[in-house]
């Protein structure tokens, strides 16, 4: 590690293996049902109720990013790719917990909204000195990689938000007593 550890480096520590095991095991859950999850059938039955589709592939992209991204914020390697995929995430939770307000009581878009500012802060940021990103000499955090991070996760989220609002009138729009192909 080059020069001394500051307590900004220590709180980047904290604040990467909060978010980044709260978002691990979130994406287990999804994954693996482990931690008192449903596991990926259940998270695709909630996300084709949700209007995303197809969706046993959507459940298991957010699982991965939540399981792999939380993965990488707590060992502090591949920080830009690790907080990107949280960050979206956590941006297309926010906005799907949107109509019931801010409040997480409410079931409102607070919890989802805050992991992901606080990811994309750290992709802002930086690891910290305590992390494989910096005793790898930063190979998978570059200046670059962190800005080219920042600007994806808007662009995906209103990609994956766009499809949901279409598959969501396209559900509207079918005749009375149509099913609908579950994905």
């Amino acid at each position: 590690m080059t020069g001394c550890v500051t307590t900004g480096d220590v709180a980047a520590l904290a604040i990467r293996t909060g978010l980044g095991a709260t978002l691990f095991a979130h994406g287990t859950q999804k994954l693996f049902g482990w931690f008192g999850g449903g596991g990926l059938d259940a998270a695709a039955n909630g996300f084709h109720g949700m209007g995303y589709r197809p969706a046993r592939p959507m459940a298991a992209v957010a699982g991965l990013c939540e399981a792999a991204g939380g993965a990488a914020l707590v060992a502090g390697l591949g920080t830009p790719a690790g907080g990107a995929a949280v960050a979206g995430a956590m941006g297309v939770a926010a906005e799907t917990h949107a109509p019931n307000g801010f409040f997480n009581a409410d079931g409102g878009l607070e919890y989802p909204a805050l992991i992901a500012l606080g990811a994309a802060a750290l992709v802002a940021q930086g690891p910290g000195r305590l992390s494989l990103d910096e005793a790898t000499g930063h190979v998978f955090d570059r200046p670059w990689m962190r800005l080219a991070a920042l600007a994806a996760v808007p662009a995906a989220v209103g990609a994956v938000v766009a499809r949901k609002h279409r598959s969501l009138a396209e559900d509207a729009a079918e005749p009375e007593g149509a099913e609908s192909a579950s994905g």
